[in-house]
């Protein structure tokens, strides 16, 4: 079968969840399931693809930065796929992200993969000129067939687009950290801490979180709270702390790579998890890889990943977080019930197996 991968993603990103799932969904077809495969980037920022093995086919070159005369950037990217395209002629495209315009040959299918409906669900958070769910429902509307990376967001598109069930399928997605990152790194923090990861703003509820440890005494005293990634804090983040009465050295922010990533996760006393939305949610399995015991909401696909491995809470009440929480730090026999049952959960997860369930998908849409 011959498979290929647009450049959607990947000439935006140059690291993140979405062109790491494509990438690493590409590769393991390439090698583990032996399809042939290629990426047609043809200008591109990612860095996975840099490092992409000989039997992926990287149909494009890596730029520095993505060029400010962003339209006419994006122009040459459609031009040379539509060439690049035509002239591998795959039976099956994949698109990688949403666009109103499809540029596949008629005698190739298209798999679309929607990773959640947080624009739908949540579209206070973003900006008017944020056109996301009109790209996306054009994009729904061209595809033979949808993936899903959770029953729920599966849910959430056929109530929200109406689409028929029959065209989708939900195909969990792996995790990378714990293969990556076994070096020696360690760190030595100066109290032990509470572990958030990525970004914080709108339904990643990390203001949530902030009030639930400032309204502890135990967790204020015992306990610091450190942000990996996600960039520094902006101004109304250091307000907030300040409102709430949390001393601004019990607060940080760090960055790093994800052997630096795997050392917090290692040492921390729990990983926090409180987002309103996931379409899936690579972290909470991270941080199962390294022993972290997870603390994490209770609504839309996070429990449907985490299973009965978390101690879950109402992410909307900062007094459920924060019980939970003291619940996890407090009591060694749960810490060593969940970091068990996180064992075996993340035994359900691999990038090996979200490509053979990919490439099933992908045979269905052919027959």
């Amino acid at each position: 079968m011959k498979i290929a991968f647009d450049y959607q993603v990947f000439g935006w990103q140059v690291y993140g969840g979405i062109s790491r799932y494509a990438y690493e969904l590409a590769a393991q077809l390439a090698s583990a399931c032996e399809q042939e495969v290629a990426v047609i980037a043809p200008l591109h920022v990612n860095q996975y693809l840099i490092k992409a093995p000989a039997k992926l086919n990287v149909k494009g070159v890596a730029v520095p930065q993505l060029p400010k005369t962003g339209k006419i950037y994006a122009a040459i990217n459609r031009l040379f796929f539509n060439l690049l395209v035509r002239k591998f002629n795959p039976d099956i495209v994949h698109e990688t992200y949403y666009s109103v315009i499809g540029t596949v040959p008629n005698t190739s299918k298209v798999v679309l993969t929607v990773y959640d409906m947080i624009h739908e669900r949540f579209s206070e958070y973003f900006v008017k000129s944020d056109h996301t769910s009109r790209k996306k429902a054009s994009a729904v509307a061209r595809a033979d067939h949808i993936i899903c990376i959770s029953a729920q967001t599966k849910q959430d598109l056929i109530e929200i687009l109406g689409v028929d069930p029959l065209k989708i399928s939900v195909v969990y997605l792996g995790f990378t950290l714990t293969s990556q990152s076994k070096s020696a790194i360690a760190i030595k923090p100066l109290r032990p801490f509470l572990l958030y990861v990525g970004s914080r703003g709108g339904y990643k509820n990390f203001e949530g979180l902030l009030k639930a440890y400032a309204a502890s005494s135990q967790l204020k005293s015992d306990f610091d709270l450190i942000c990996f990634g996600g960039g520094a804090f902006n101004d109304n983040e250091h307000v907030l702390i300040q409102q709430l009465g949390v001393s601004a050295d019990r607060v940080f922010q760090v960055s790093g790579n994800d052997e630096l990533l795997a050392a917090y996760y290692k040492t921390a006393s729990a990983f926090v998890y409180p987002s309103l939305y996931e379409g899936f949610g690579i972290p909470p399995l991270e941080a199962m890889s390294f022993d972290c015991p997870v603390v994490c909401s209770n609504v839309s696909s996070i429990p449907e990943v985490v299973g009965n491995a978390g101690e879950m809470f109402d992410p909307y009440d900062p007094g459920s977080i924060r019980v939970a929480i003291e619940r996890v730090v407090g009591d060694i026999q749960l810490r060593e019930v969940l970091i068990s049952r996180g064992r075996e959960r993340i035994k359900l997860f691999s990038w090996e197996r979200c490509a053979q369930e990919t490439l099933d998908v992908y045979r269905k849409v052919l027959a």
